[in-house]
C-alpha cells in the first residue's frame, strides 16, 4: 500500500485478509509492539490479547468548510481498543471493544460526527474456522462468521481505519483461501455497521449506543490476488452495495438508496531498497442511486463513475532507506445533469495514507479530484520515520463540490483549481515497542475554487496540526 500505512501493519491483522498491502520502507515502523497485559497474565496458552490507548490533540485554522463551520477548531480525542482471541484448534473465538470519544470541539463544528465518536462498542465478536487444506492440497482456508473488521486490497474501498478515531466494522461471513504460490481469494457478505449515536447531542456527550446493522445496507463481493504478474502482484475484484432507508421517516436512517457495483484491478510492486516500485489501481462504478438522501427524493438515476490511482517510486539502498515517489489520483465528480450521478463513492475505504490527515482536516477524498503529487520518505532506524508530501489539487468537474470540502460553484465560474496541499509527519518510539509518538502538519494553500466559490469561507489558507501518542498494553 502506498503512502501512510498504519502502525497496525506492525501489529498484524486481527483477522485474515485477502491481499497484502504494498508497504513503502518509510511507512511501517520496524518494531513490533509489546503487549504487557498478555505478559502480565502469564502468556496464557492459545490466547492472543492486545490493547491500545491513543490520545490525540489537534487544531485547525483557516477553515475550508462553508459556514456555519467555525473558522478555527480544536479537538482532543481518545481511542481505546481491547482485543482477545482464543484458539481452540479448529475454531477461534475472538472479540474486540472499541471506545472512541472526543472533547473540547466547538459546538457548531460539523467536522465532528460518527467518524470521531463511538463510545464503548463491541466492534468484533466472531468465530474463526481454520479449515487447513480442505480446498485442496497445499492450500489454507479460513471462515470468519460474526462481527469483524477487514482490510481488503489497497484499503481504498474497504478498510479498518487507523488514523480516524472510529473504526469500520461489519457483521457477516468471510472466506479466505491461499495456495502455496501465495495466490489468494477472499469472498464476503456483510452488513456494515451504522455508528450510533448520530444525533448532535449524543455525539457531543459521547453517549453509549449499540451500533445498527441490518439488511437495509449490504456489502458483498470478492477479490482475487495473483502473485508473480509483470514482476509484481495483481488484484482483481468486484464489490456490491445495496442500500435503502430504514426505520420511520421521523426517526429512521435516510439514505441515497445506493445500489452499486464497483469492479476494479490493482497491479503493484512492493518497494524494496535499490529497486523501482509501482502501483496502478483502476476502479469503475455503476448502478443506480438518488441524488440526495431527502425523504422526498424518490427518483433513481443511473450511476457511472470511476477512480484511478497511479504511482511510481524508487527506494535508495542506503542506511536511511529514502524513497521518492510520484503520485496521480483522478476521481470523477458529479455533472450538472440531474438525470445521472457521476461522483465516485469510495464505499468503506480509508484515505489518510493517500491524502493526509482526516478528523478536523480531511479536505481531500476520492471524489471530484485530479491530483498529481510527489512524496519523500525516510526510515533512518527502527526508532523513527518521516515523510513530506506535496499535492496539486484540481476539480474533475467544476460544477460539483470539491472532494470533501463542501465548497461548490454550481455555475463552474470559479474554475477548476482548488489549491496546493503540503503535509509532513514524524513518528518516534518514546519507549521502544510500548509508546510511539506520531506528529504531523498539513497546509492547504487555497486556489480559486476554495477562495471564490459562492459558499467558500473568507478564512485564508488552512493550517492543521496534530500530536498522537499510542500506548500499547
Amino acid at each position: 500500500m502506498t503512502g501512510l500505512v498504519r502502525l497496525a501493519a506492525a501489529l498484524g491483522s486481527l483477522i485474515p485478509v485477502a491481499a497484502s498491502a504494498q508497504v513503502a520502507p518509510g511507512q511501517t515502523l520496524q518494531q513490533k509492539p509489546y503487549f504487557a497485559l498478555y505478559e502480565a497474565l502469564g502468556k496464557p496458552e492459545n490466547w492472543k490479547i492486545q490493547g491500545s490507548f491513543r490520545p490525540r490533540a489537534e487544531g485547525l485554522g483557516g477553515q475550508f468548510r462553508p459556514a456555519p463551520a467555525p473558522a478555527t477548531n480544536d479537538l482532543f480525542s481518545m481511542q481505546t481498543t481491547l482485543f482477545a482471541e482464543y484458539d481452540s484448534g479448529p475454531v477461534r473465538f475472538g472479540g474486540e471493544i472499541f471506545d472512541s470519544r472526543a472533547y473540547f470541539q466547538r459546538r457548531n463544528s460539523n467536522s465532528i460526527a460518527t467518524t470521531e465518536v463511538n463510545a464503548f462498542e463491541l466492534g468484533q465478536a466472531y468465530l474463526g474456522f481454520d479449515m487447513a487444506d480442505v480446498a485442496g492440497l497445499g492450500t489454507v482456508s479460513t471462515l470468519t462468521v460474526g462481527r469483524f473488521t477487514q482490510n481488503v486490497g489497497s484499503r481504498r474501498l474497504i478498510a479498518r481505519n487507523q488514523f480516524r478515531n472510529t473504526i469500520n466494522a461489519f457483521t457477516g461471513i468471510a472466506y479466505d483461501w491461499e495456495n502455496a504460490a501465495k495466490d489468494r481469494l477472499r469472498l464476503f457478505y456483510t452488513l456494515p455497521h451504522y455508528r450510533l449515536p448520530d444525533d448532535r447531542a449524543g455525539i457531543l456527550s459521547n453517549s453509549v449506543e449499540w451500533d445498527h446493522e441490518g439488511l437495509d445496507t449490504q456489502l458483498f463481493g470478492g477479490i482475487f490476488t495473483k502473485a508473480g504478474v509483470l514482476g509484481g502482484i495483481l488484484e482483481a475484484y468486484g464489490y456490491g452495495l445495496l442500500e435503502r432507508d430504514s426505520g420511520s421517516q421521523l426517526e429512521g436512517i435516510q439514505t441515497r438508496d445506493r445500489r452499486l457495483f464497483t469492479p476494479g484491478f490493482r497491479l503493484y510492486r512492493v518497494p524494496k531498497p535499490g529497486q523501482f516500485d509501482h502501483e496502478l489501481e483502476m476502479v469503475g462504478q455503476l448502478g443506480v442511486a438518488r441524488n440526495t438522501a431527502a425523504i422526498t427524493d424518490v427518483t433513481d438515476v443511473p450511476v457511472s463513475a470511476y477512480f484511478v490511482h497511479a504511482e511510481a517510486g524508487y527506494t535508495f539502498k542506503t542506511a536511511w532507506a529514502p524513497r521518492i515517489s510520484l503520485h496521480y489520483d483522478h476521481a470523477s465528480g458529479d455533472s450538472a445533469n440531474p438525470n445521472s450521478y457521476t461522483r465516485f463513492d469510495t464505499l468503506y475505504g480509508a484515505r489518510r495514507f493517500d491524502y493526509g490527515p482526516t478528523s478536523l482536516y480531511g479536505a481531500v477524498q476520492r471524489a471530484n479530484l485530479i491530483s498529481p503529487g510527489i512524496r519523500f520518505e525516510v526510515a533512518p532506524d527502527p526508532d523513527w520515520d518521516a515523510f513530506i508530501d506535496y499535492r496539486s489539487l484540481w476539480l474533475e468537474n467544476p460544477t460539483d463540490s470539491f472532494a470533501a470540502t463542501g465548497v461548490r460553484d454550481r455555475t463552474g465560474r470559479s474554475g477548476s483549481f482548488a489549491g496546493h496541499q503540503i503535509e509532513g509527519r514524524v513518528r518516534y518510539w518514546l519507549v521502544p515497542r510500548s509508546i510511539v509518538l506520531d506528529s504531523g502538519v498539513a497546509y492547504l494553500l487555497k486556489g480559486d475554487v476554495l477562495r471564490n466559490a459562492p459558499n467558500a469561507p473568507n478564512t485564508g489558507d488552512t493550517i492543521y496540526g496534530y500530536m498522537t501518542t499510542t500506548f500499547f498494553f
